[in-house]
């Protein structure tokens, strides 16, 4: 499948991943880029322009916040508005809690639910409903899924419920010949990461996978790049990237 001139839709399309895929899909594809972010940083606009000029495609930013499900659709509809058509949606959003599970307030909970699980269904149920026949469905999950491990029980369980979405849209999609997949980082070298995490959890992290070091952006985001392209043959999905320090 051909990206040029066609759009894809990023959140948390302007810092880390998130950047990176829309830098790939900007220059390896020529694709048309719609950026959401939420808080500002103050370079997006930069971000755009530069993209534009440098790779000749078209980009749009788009600023919100995706906590409810009117707020997913106005996202879609927005994008849909600005371009005439949606062709790839990457859903980057997400939230970690590293805590022990009798140490977990409510108020935590509904916050890691909102952003991991109610925005990740939302957004796969939108993207059903926009993306064109023969377009890409991406969601970010975790390697944790495959782990056996104690403190990130909230994590991986709001995480893992997305894997369930795709599974059936997935299936839902077939005659639209829409892949749906999701794809399984290991612990990723951005702040993400180092807000939950002692020293010594990262360099046990590090030990567990090629190189001694953790995943970085530029991992992954060639492996969206495939799905969207040549690998849009897989669908239902969930591609584990994690250096060896998960399998499933």
């Amino acid at each position: 499948m051909s990206l040029e001139g066609k759009t894809a839709l990023i959140t948390g399309g302007t810092k880390n991943l998130g950047k990176l895929t829309a830098i790939e899909l900007a220059s390896k594809h020529k694709a048309n880029l719609f950026l959401h972010y939420n808080s500002v940083q103050g370079d997006e606009q930069k971000l755009a322009d530069e993209l534009s000029s440098k790779y000749g495609v078209k980009v749009e930013l788009y600023q919100g916040n995706l906590g409810s499900a009117q707020n997913v659709a106005k996202l879609f509809e927005t994008a849909k508005a600005k371009f005439g058509s949606i062709d790839v949606a990457i859903n980057n959003v997400g939230k970690v809690l590293k805590k022990p599970m009798a140490e977990v307030t409510e108020k935590e909970f509904d916050e890691m639910d909102l952003v991991n699980n109610k925005i990740g269904f939302f957004f796969i149920a939108q993207a059903t409903k926009h993306v064109s026949p023969g377009g890409s469905i991406i969601s970010l999950v975790t390697s944790l899924l495959a782990a056996y491990t104690p403190l990130y029980a909230v994590y991986q369980g709001t995480k893992s419920a997305v894997e369930y979405y795709t599974k059936s849209a997935s299936k839902e999609l077939i005659e639209k010949r829409i892949s749906v997949n999701c794809i399984a980082p290991g612990p990723m070298d951005t702040p993400f990461f180092y807000s939950q995490e002692q020293p010594e959890a990262v360099e046990y992290y590090k030990s567990a996978a090629f190189d001694n070091r953790l995943t970085k952006i530029e991992d992954i985001a060639p492996i969206v790049s495939f799905l969207v392209s040549s690998g849009n043959w897989m669908t239902g999905q969930t591609l584990y990237a994690s250096g060896g320090m998960t399998a499933h």
